[in-house]
């Protein structure tokens, strides 16, 4: 009973969970790849905004899955990233698709826009 209340508040543990997974997947990395990979993760969090927890955590998981398989396969990190890694990781974000929080704003600023419309009618 009281998981759920918590996770009522907080979101689903079983999420976190595999999101901390995921993180100490990447944490274990050889350096080059973990350093990529932190760096993605970090710019997902400003520039993925996505606010479904289970998509979130399969595009962490995933990358987590990117990376160990580059570090074993001994690809250069380059050959992942390629000559923008802005592109990549903004490209990687995109499949994920997902609620995103710009996506309430822009409900938001739709419905302003059409009350104000109302007003002058």
């Amino acid at each position: 009973m009281a998981a759920k209340w918590i996770e009522a508040l907080t979101g689903s543990l079983e999420q976190k969970k595999q999101y901390k997974q995921a993180k100490a997947r990447i944490e274990a990395l050889p350096a080059p790849y973990r350093t990529a990979a932190e760096a993605v993760n970090r710019y997902f969090m400003y520039y993925g905004g996505v606010t479904d927890g289970d998509t979130l955590v399969q595009m962490y998981l995933d990358l987590a899955d990117l990376w160990e398989r580059a570090a074993v396969d001994g690809t250069p990190v380059a050959d992942i990233v390629g000559d923008d890694p802005v592109d990549f990781a903004e490209t990687f974000a995109k499949a994920y698709g997902g609620t995103q929080w710009i996506d309430k704003e822009r409900a938001r600023l739709n419905k302003a826009i059409d009350e104000a419309k109302k007003e002058q009618s």
